[in-house]
């Protein structure tokens, strides 16, 4: 009984989340994209062959955001970035730092989001995992670590490649006062287009070059800055997005044209980071005594 209550009492809370950030099938689209993006690059075997288990963990963001109250406390402000709370600051290189600004600025941190700075640690945390990999190759455990953190981080990049991830604006136009004046329930109706559509992985991957960043925060920023210009635009079609409840909706060319646009981007920069996270990698030193303390020989010798 007990059992049963705990998930009547969570159900409702996935439900209500459902429509603050791609929806979980969106999430998997992108993800598998990603991946298939990298079949020709120098991405480890088992990396090009892992796209299930990296979708499969693209929802893990999603799911830990209805968790318990600690949990959901600290996990909510990890998927945005309000950038008109910050009154045109540049931002920090670090969280901490970030953190200063936003505490000098008299709002709250965990009002104005961290997606910027929760996608960098992810890139260097896989990226750590690869170097890992690096050295015990034939490590199982280490192979689906890293499935596991390209999974966590592929849903940040995507919900960055979201334009209402990034303005206060982000489920309808509010006022100075913070309440919504027009376009309620906009972010839903984004957010499910691409699961909607029912987007094809593989065409998604056709074309892309990938390429790793060469300076990790200031191209994260950079692409936050773009998708925070796309605001307006995401307003502008408001009108003639579907209803999130609508499957295979009908779509004018120009909203055809703009979910492709950000479908397109999200694929790509979520894989440029996964190349980047392979390309750090390689010059990333383990701690002294990685190795020693503990055997992973019976996994895998090191190259």
């Amino acid at each position: 009984m007990r059992g049963l209550l705990t998930s009547l009492l969570i159900i409702p809370m996935l439900i209500a989340n459902l429509g603050l950030a791609w929806w979980p099938n969106g999430h998997v689209i992108l993800s598998k994209a990603s991946v298939y993006s990298l079949s020709e690059s120098d991405m480890p075997e088992f990396f090009r062959n892992g796209e299930a288990m990296i979708a499969h963990c693209s929802a893990d963001p999603q799911v830990l955001r209805s968790g318990p109250i600690h949990l959901r406390s600290t996990e909510r402000p990890e998927h945005y970035c309000d950038y008109e709370l910050l009154r045109g600051n540049k931002l920090p290189e670090t969280r901490y730092e970030y953190i200063q600004l936003c505490n000098q600025l008299n709002v709250k941190p965990e009002k104005a989001g961290f997606l910027i700075y929760t996608i960098a640690e992810w890139t260097e945390r896989l990226a750590v995992a690869f170097t890992e990999h690096r050295r015990y190759p034939k490590n199982p455990h280490i192979q689906q670590k890293c499935l596991v953190y390209a999974g966590i981080l592929s849903h940040y990049a995507q919900d960055m490649s979201q334009p209402l991830h990034l303005t206060i604006h982000y489920n309808g136009r509010v006022d100075k006062n913070g309440s919504v004046i027009s376009n309620k329930g906009i972010h839903y109706k984004v957010d499910a287009i691409i699961e909607n559509l029912d987007l094809a992985p593989k065409k998604l991957a056709t074309g892309l070059k990938i390429q790793p960043f060469e300076n990790l925060m200031p191209s994260i920023i950079a692409m936050s800055h773009a998708r925070h210009k796309e605001v307006d635009k995401v307003y502008q079609l408001a009108d003639q997005f579907p209803s999130e409840n609508e499957k295979h909706p009908s779509l004018k060319p120009e909203v055809t044209n703009f979910v492709h646009h950000l479908s397109t981007l999200a694929t790509q920069f979520t894989a440029q980071l996964y190349v980047t996270a392979w390309k750090t990698s390689k010059n990333l030193e383990l701690p002294e005594w990685y190795g020693t303390d503990f055997t992973r020989n019976e996994y895998g010798e090191p190259e």
